[in-house]
């Protein structure tokens, strides 16, 4: 049995991937979901039948053999944790176990502990020693979601360690060697973030020896009908009212959607489309989807933004849209997340409102 920690919210030991081939005879990664529910946004399948997509494969096989450390590189949802196993699944290390921590999820004070185990009486609390996660990742693969979010002095320590190859408890001064491969994703610019100094330069360089970089949906437009259809497959099954297949507009509307939550809003919208839909038939209003262009054809003129928006606004209330307001400060906020790269300070001050605002938008709108 591969080593595992104690279960924890925020990481998670070995689950299932499926790798195989979709409908059109395409390679496709999945979750195994009756092992592994997945949440927040989060992808559970990728799939390569775009030509960009397909390109990453063979560099995938390439360095999935070795030990380097790979720093996988993409928008929240484009399938990064899936990559990430997908490499340890071809490397040597594949019995060995895979844990997957997210940086970003545990506050400062007890990440430490989290990452690099205690001992007991090492801090008020700490009751019992307890391994942390590179410990329990021995011989196999480690992979640190959202690593910029690492504080400061977690990330000299962190470099000590991928130097060093062991790990020395929080209240202990014995080192425990360690045989971990390390894997890490970010959605933000780490050289950015190094160019500002906010993040190390040499922890940068250490985990960044292959860089991976996934790409947007909307930038590999051919997976999205694939992926929409193998959703469909997974929601369809459960429904009670026999199968449900997608009409031609429907598809169209996916097709054309930016998708700024990817893989994962995709899920969303083919779940939600399932639920609702009238006859087994998907049509493009069951897909709960705002377009993102001009409305029927409506260009916005010069001149304050109030007069610019009545004409738009008044075509839209005349349409009887359902929760249009809703719908409209969803894609407001979506968009400018999209444009600000992701960045919700950039986002917050495109919009002229407070981060927080902003994070409570992208929290309900499964962006975050």
């Amino acid at each position: 049995m591969p080593v595992t920690r104690e279960n924890h919210d925020q990481g998670r030991p070995d689950v299932g991937l499926v790798s195989g081939k979709n409908a059109d005879g395409r390679p496709i990664l999945t979750f195994d979901r009756d092992d592994h529910h997945a949440e927040g946004p989060r992808a559970r399948a990728l799939v390569f039948t775009d030509p960009r997509s397909r390109a990453i494969l063979p560099m995938l096989q390439r360095i999935a053999p070795s030990q380097a450390n790979v720093l996988i590189i993409g928008e929240t949802g484009t399938g990064k944790e899936l990559v990430a196993r997908y490499i340890h699944e071809m490397s040597d290390r594949a019995d060995g176990p895979f844990l997957a921590v997210n940086c970003g999820a545990f506050s400062e004070a007890l990440v430490e502990g989290e990452l690099f185990g205690y001992e007991r009486g090492a801090f008020t609390g700490a009751h019992v020693s307890r391994a942390g996660w590179f410990e329990a990742a021995n011989g196999g693969t480690l992979f640190l979601d959202e690593i910029g979010d690492l504080p400061p002095a977690l990330q000299v320590k962190l470099l000590r360690v991928l130097q060093e190859r062991e790990v020395v408890r929080i209240g202990s001064r014995k080192a425990v060697p360690l045989d971990v491969r390390i894997m890490a994703a970010t959605n933000v610019d780490l050289q950015k973030a190094v160019d500002e100094g906010r993040f190390r330069s040499d922890l940068f360089y250490r985990i960044q020896v292959v860089p991976v970089p996934l790409l947007p949906l909307r930038e590999r437009r051919a997976d999205i009908l694939p992926l929409a259809r193998h959703f469909l497959r997974i929601y369809g099954d459960k429904a009670s009212s026999g199968p449900i297949d997608l009409s031609a507009a429907a598809e169209e509307a996916l097709y054309g959607h930016s998708w700024p939550g990817n893989i994962r809003e995709l899920e969303n919208a083919i779940h939600r489309a399932t639920l609702i839909c009238q006859n087994g038939h998907i049509e493009p209003q069951d897909l709960g989807l705002v377009r993102n262009h001009a409305v029927d054809g409506i260009e916005l003129s010069s001149g304050a933004l109030e007069d610019q928006m009545r004409p738009f606004i008044a075509r839209l209330l005349a349409g009887g849209h359902e929760e249009l307001l809703d719908r409209l400060i969803g894609t407001t906020v979506s968009e400018a997340f999209v444009k600000s790269g992701t960045n919700q300070i950039k986002t917050a001050e495109a919009l002229g409102v407070t981060r927080n605002v902003v994070r409570t938008y992208l929290k309900n709108l499964g962006l975050i």
